[in-house]
């Protein structure tokens, strides 16, 4: 659990510094228009790679894909080869395609091989959103699910009430970290109707905010990490304070915000249905 806090901290900003891809265009070595082995390189890559490719053209993911508290396609991704972070063992299966190039050293050594590969870039808006999905699928060779899938994301998106009504909300997550604006996570309270308490702050997209200054601030809605209504550590400790007792939560489970993706509709969609019960 430990392990998972500490990459829901460094992801689930939605920008916020976090790893939320967004894909760059592929590599001059250009992969055959249906590659038949693609691997991924991160777990934002297995989520698009699970939703977009064939069974057949996985050739591996990585071990955090079917992670349920980690990956919003762990049972889809379960039977899949798993893999690990070893550029050795992905050029052992003689990949036609590697997605989600990180830096470092197995990166490196992909690269010196020449294989065709799609590099990932932060996501900051819904729109690099679709632009990732966009590039992805016409890598796997199926623009026309990638187009699909925006078409209905776009649609969900729209039909989501603006329950929040310009009540203040605070992204607070464990040992007191706050997600600013100009990410993924403000974009997904303008979306339901709320106000970022860290816009009024002045927060910048990621800051460490104490519970003094978050009970001062008096927000209306805490959203927090689901998986922090145990307490595991210190971190996830502080969310429990008394002081904090009588604000209201709105929970999300990690899976959906760990990665900018398609997940991004539920965590959308759920933010409002629960805003909603509060009058």
């Amino acid at each position: 659990m430990a392990r998972l806090r500490l990459l829901t901290l460094g992801m689930i900003a939605f920008g916020a510094g976090a790893v939320a891809w967004a894909a760059r265009p592929a590599t001059p070595e250009a992969a055959p228009a249906v590659p038949k082995r693609v691997v991924s390189f991160n777990l934002c890559a297995d989520q698009l790679i699970v939703a977009l490719a064939d069974r057949a053209q996985i050739a591996g993911l990585t071990r955090n894909a079917i992670d349920s508290g980690m990956s919003a396609v762990a049972d889809r991704a379960r039977g899949l080869p798993l893999l690990s972070s070893s550029g050795e063992q992905i050029l052992a299966i003689q990949p036609d395609l590697v997605v989600g190039m990180p830096a470092g050293p197995a990166a490196a050594l992909i690269a010196r091989q020449g294989y065709p590969t799609l590099d990932f870039r932060f996501a900051n808006t819904v729109d690099e959103i679709y632009l990732s999905i966009r590039e992805t699928a016409a890598a796997l060779g199926h623009p026309a699910r990638g187009e699909a899938m925006i078409a209905r994301m776009q649609g969900d998106l729209a039909a989501i009430p603006r329950t929040g009504r310009g009540r203040v909300a605070a992204f607070y997550q464990r040992r007191g970290f706050m997600t600013g604006t100009g990410t993924l996570v403000d974009d997904l309270m303008r979306r339901a109707g709320l106000v970022n308490l860290a816009a009024k702050l002045g927060k910048p997209p990621l800051a460490q905010v104490s519970i003094e200054e978050m009970v001062a601030a008096k927000p209306d809605f805490l959203i927090v990490d689901s998986g922090t209504d145990t307490v595991e550590d210190q971190g996830t400790e502080m969310l429990h304070h008394p002081a904090l007792r009588d604000i209201p939560r709105v929970r999300l489970p990690s899976a959906w915000t760990v990665c900018a993706g398609p997940a991004y509709v539920q965590a959308a969609r759920s933010i409002a249905a629960q805003v909603a019960h509060h009058r």
